[in-house]
């Protein structure tokens, strides 16, 4: 990824469904150590808050939205990324760590 930003364009409702909500091992272990709740990071991923993201995947999560494509948001959980993905079809979304992909 190249030149990450921290996005901050969020707003205070939902802008798309979650489906159902999974977490694997690897990124509730990292979440629990540094004291994060899943919820914390899917209601930032879900209100359009992608944390550390280049430009170019927060803007094609901002047209995910509004055309149905799969949406990814990366935030930093102590010096670890952890991962917040929806897939295309709003079925599910997925807490995980890069290297679990």
């Amino acid at each position: 990824m190249k030149n990450p930003v921290t996005a901050t364009h969020t707003v205070s409702k939902v802008l798309f469904p979650m489906g159902q909500t999974l977490a694997t091992p690897g990124a509730l272990r990292i979440m629990t150590q540094f004291g994060f709740l899943p919820a914390d990071l899917l209601s930032r991923h879900t209100r359009g808050d992608f944390g550390v993201v280049c430009p170019e995947d927060a803007q094609a999560n901002a047209e995910a939205i509004i055309q149905g494509n799969r949406i990814l948001s990366s935030y930093l959980v102590g010096s670890q990324r952890v991962w917040v993905i929806t897939e295309a079809d709003r079925s599910t979304t997925t807490i995980l760590l890069p290297d679990e992909y």
